[in-house]
């Protein structure tokens, strides 16, 4: 039978698409694509859906248009923030771990930064607390959460000197949330999120499908991170980055927090190049070690600026990873994304499961994000740090304690 569109009404029409782009598994989906090669993008055409490859690939239209059903709107207020850091709040080798001399022992920990900051509103004037369990984040940006089948809404306002941007890793966008510039065909304003000007606000809206949640090998909840991509480098070397948590279907409290977890913790292993950073130049002026007629590609000028760290603090000023015996605690990991970000975590004193396989260390390649669980059994306080011993030795390192 010869397929004649206008012998059925277009509310038939939509209704067979809405079947067929609905309703049938990914898989019988994709059969039935082929099976009936000519009917089905004259249906789809037809009656206005997105073409073939994007329902082959697993989505719905609900994917993609947020509703009261879907979930909940999780909506942000942040700001990319200048603020002076410093590295070592508490002072040097806090760990006590035995240390050859080096000429990066006497160099300087504080730098001028950038990072991500939370706000009560969109007035950008009072800054929201950041609650006491969460003090470890340091350098880090707010902490987003979502469930699958929810929304995350971003009032994102630029307080720099320079162009910077939100990009998510994972989570589903349109282009104009993206954040990021490239050659994509899109007109600027078509995509004003990928460069915010300095004193300037945008909105993101980011979704959270089922391929944005945990997979079948992932407990509850998986890490997913966030930073600036303009000139990517010299963002994430000022400290524009942040961890977005994400959580099952039907997994998480009221609160977000994912049920079956007592604790959670998101470290990043972070090698900050200060020398890539938006506001070296800003950083160096007048210091004794810096040249001018030096370039910052030489390695042993290069080295002077290296920040060996976990969420922006170094040998053993990480403040509050404090557990108790028997909880169930989570770990969330990340690198930063310079080329000496390989990093291998290990956990004195305990064992954790990643991946469904028990380990006391586990690895990170630069952006790479992971999850550990752990149910600490071995009361005392214990060290945590990376084990390259390059790494160990300039101060990625910290202390964990684990009480009755």
């Amino acid at each position: 039978m010869k397929f004649r569109p206008s012998v059925l009404s277009r509310g038939t029409l939509c209704c067979l698409a809405m079947l067929l782009c609905l309703t049938l598994p990914s898989a019988t989906r994709e059969s039935f694509f082929a099976g009936h090669s000519q009917i089905v993008p004259r249906l789809i055409q037809y009656c206005g859906f997105p073409s073939r490859e994007f329902w082959a690939a697993g989505y719905s239209q609900a994917d993609r248009t947020p509703t009261a059903s879907r979930g909940n709107v999780h909506t942000y207020y942040i700001a990319a923030d200048e603020v002076t850091w410093n590295y070592a709040p508490r002072g040097r080798n806090l760990a006590g771990i035995p240390q050859a001399e080096s000429e990066s022992q006497g160099a300087s920990t504080v730098y001028k930064k950038a990072i991500y900051r939370e706000y009560t509103d969109a007035t950008f004037r009072l800054l929201k607390p950041r609650a006491l369990r969460w003090e470890h984040l340091g350098i880090l940006g707010p902490l987003l959460r979502g469930e699958v089948g929810d929304t995350i809404k971003i009032i994102f306002k630029n307080n720099t000197k320079f162009f910077c941007s939100m990009h998510p890793h994972g989570l589903l966008y349109d282009k104009n949330s993206e954040g990021a510039v490239y050659n994509d065909g899109l007109s600027p304003e078509e995509k004003r999120g990928d460069k915010v000007a300095p004193g300037q606000t945008y909105t993101y809206t980011w979704y959270v499908p089922e391929r944005a949640g945990p997979g079948p090998m992932d407990g509850s909840s998986i890490l997913w991170v966030y930073h600036s991509h303009f000139v990517e480098r010299r963002e994430m070397n000022a400290g524009l980055m942040g961890p977005i948590i994400i959580t099952a279907k039907g997994s998480s409290r009221i609160d977000g927090t994912p049920k079956d977890v007592d604790r959670e913790f998101v470290v990043a292993f972070s090698i900050f190049d200060e020398s890539a950073s938006s506001y070296f130049e800003v950083n160096t002026m007048g210091r004794r070690r810096y040249q001018p007629n030096l370039s910052v590609t030489d390695p042993a000028v290069r080295q002077q600026y290296l920040l060996y760290s976990m969420n922006g603090f170094i040998e053993g000023n990480l403040p509050g990873l404090t557990m108790k015996k028997g909880e169930h605690v989570r770990w969330y990991l990340f690198a930063n994304d310079n080329e000496e970000d390989v990093h291998t975590p290990h956990w004195h004193g305990q064992t954790v499961l990643s991946g469904h396989m028990r380990m006391d260390m586990v690895s990170l390649a630069p952006m790479m994000m992971m999850a550990a669980d752990m149910v600490p059994d071995n009361v005392g306080t214990w060290l945590f740090h990376c084990h390259v011993n390059e790494h160990l030795e300039h101060g990625m390192v910290a202390l964990f304690t684990v009480t009755r």
